[in-house]
């Protein structure tokens, strides 16, 4: 008896690279944070991404090289090989690791649109901060 054998898979299916994990630090008593990371949560299926919130584990933080003062400010990510990235290009990190995302990541990179974004976040950032600050979750004196 002859055995069949099946066509080869396109070049692209061969050629799929899996991403290690990532550490994403992220401020879970915030309202906004927290309905984003969710709906990232959610899609990160393949669990490529490790979501550590800081408010239920600060004590992750210094493992990274992370005070909670800097990790509230702004989103961080620590990539497998120890780098830590923040604001946008923690954006672009997590968004390379999920489905339907990386083709932002890969425009907002092409398109040489991270240092523009990060001035908005910044700015953002900044105001997130204080607003959290106001509520009383600010961890400095």
């Amino acid at each position: 008896m002859r055995r069949l054998q099946s066509p080869s898979l396109p070049e692209a299916f061969r050629r799929v690279q899996i991403m290690p994990a990532l550490t994403t630090f992220f401020d879970g008593g915030c309202p906004l944070c927290s309905r984003e990371i969710a709906h990232y949560r959610k899609i990160d299926r393949a669990e490529r991404i490790h979501w550590v919130d800081i408010t239920q584990e600060p004590e992750t933080l210094a493992a990274a090289g992370l005070d909670l003062p800097s990790a509230m400010r702004r989103l961080h990510v620590q990539e497998p090989d120890g780098r830590l990235l923040s604001g946008v290009e923690a954006f672009v990190a997590i968004w390379r690791r999920l489905p339907r995302w990386q083709l932002l990541a890969r425009l907002v990179t092409r398109l040489r649109l991270t240092r523009a974004l990060e001035w908005g976040y910044q700015r953002f950032a900044e105001r997130r901060f204080r607003q959290r600050c106001a509520e009383g979750a600010c961890p400095i004196e």
